[in-house]
């Protein structure tokens, strides 16, 4: 058996979440799972209908990577393009600092909000819902100088800013209140709260250009690429590794918080991490974030598809209404769920590994490889989407197939 401290880094990746999603998978194969059965034959009419609705999208297939740099873009106007050229940046470095201040804390603000509230875009008077308005709000605040503690410099989010957040100032700034009410405001200003504090007790990774950011991580990558290359697992470990405190406790082992990692008893091994699934979510989704500002900055970014699909509920949603995926229990859609349940933490393991089945259907079908159609861009073409819209048609209010109690740190 590997020391205690070694197994539970080897739960800090993306490999890891991959491997134990795929065995989970092959006992549903098998029929060996407690809550969900698994029809690949269906998976033909989940692929149909990525398919239809990327083309739709993207005629030319000239799909970006799912990143929180699309949820920018509203009313065809792309918010954060039009401040960066504008913005009189002193080089690429201080820029990509920036960009990485503001993927971070706009997806740690990006779990679920909750189908009754919306966002009034000041900009066009329209009031948008769920994750494009929590991005457009969250970009609202990082303009207006709400994450920085420096008034001469307000594209920025730094140590001091963050731990003073405040549920009422985070409120304010959404515009929650009880008629429009946003999920997990507390667990929010939580996330902000520790990401300030374990930005300042590592100057050594976020504090190479003076003040303690988040953005300092991208000095930190920078001084690891040797030239200037850097592999997309690298930049999720580094974001597990650095900012892993950042996530509430929740499972620990050996003293190593793991983050998005729950509890699965059909998940045995012959090591300490016997029972775990890890899964990562809002971690990897952070990841896929970062990469184009790396990009921007002159880093090539390699093995992007080293990175897995996003265990949220539009992805999973998809699976479940498309009939891949069928409860053996139906009433289960009947009930809200933990995020930590067996049957959440099965249906999130078994999308993660049925994205991999997925993009490898619609390759095929769309005669195109890996590296023409990464699993960024399927995602983005792409899975996200279709789980929107096949719920849309399915529920009037659009919700996903199922009901998980939200505390702003997962979903």
């Amino acid at each position: 058996m590997q020391p205690e401290p070694a197994a539970a880094l080897s739960l800090l990746s993306a490999a890891a979440v991959r491997d134990r999603a795929h065995r989970l998978l092959a006992l549903g194969l098998g029929g060996r799972l407690q809550h969900f059965r698994v029809d690949l034959e269906k998976l033909d009419d989940a692929a149909g209908l990525v398919i239809a609705v990327t083309r739709d999208a993207y005629p030319a297939l000239d799909v970006p990577f799912h990143s929180r740099w699309r949820h920018f873009v509203a009313h065809g106007e792309n918010r954060w393009e039009r401040i960066e050229r504008t913005h009189a940046w002193r080089d690429a470095s201080e820029r990509a600092r920036a960009e990485f201040d503001l993927a971070i804390v706009s997806v740690l603000l990006d779990a679920g909000a909750g189908p009754d509230w919306s966002y009034r875009d000041p900009a066009s008077g329209t009031r948008v819902g769920r994750s494009e308005g929590l991005a457009l709000a969250s970009l609202d605040m990082f303009t207006a100088g709400a994450f920085s503690s420096d008034p001469r410099r307000l594209l920025r989010a730094d140590a001091a800013a963050l731990q003073a957040m405040g549920g009422e100032a985070l409120r304010r700034r959404f515009q929650a209140d009880t008629g429009n009410p946003l999920l997990g405001v507390e667990g929010r200003v939580h996330l902000l709260r520790r990401l300030g504090a374990a930005v300042a007790a590592a100057p050594g990774i976020f504090a190479r250009d003076g003040t303690p950011r988040p953005g300092g991580l991208f000095d930190h990558l920078a001084a690891t690429a040797g030239d200037r290359s850097i592999a997309a697992p690298a930049v999720l470990s580094a974001v597990l590794r650095h900012l892993g405190p950042v996530w509430p406790s929740r499972l620990e082992l050996d003293g190593v918080p793991l983050g998005d990692c729950w509890r699965h008893a059909a998940l045995t091994t012959d090591d300490a991490t016997s029972g775990l699934m890890p899964l990562h979510k809002l971690s990897q989704w952070l990841t896929y974030s970062l990469l184009e500002p790396l990009q921007a900055a002159g880093f090539a970014v390699t093995d992007i598809d080293g990175l897995t699909g996003l265990a949220e509920y539009r992805n999973g949603g998809l699976f479940i209404d498309t009939g891949v995926l069928a409860l053996r229990d139906a009433a289960a859609t009947r009930r809200t769920h933990a995020v930590g349940s067996a049957l959440v933490v099965e249906w999130r393991a078994l999308t993660v590994a049925l994205l991999d089945r997925l993009a490898a259907l619609i390759r095929q079908r769309l005669e195109l490889d890996a590296e023409a159609l990464p699993l960024a861009k399927i995602l983005q073409g792409g899975t996200w989407a279709a789980g929107r819209q096949i719920a849309r048609k399915l529920r009037p209010d659009g919700s996903p197939p199922l009901a998980v109690v939200s505390d702003g740190t997962v979903f």
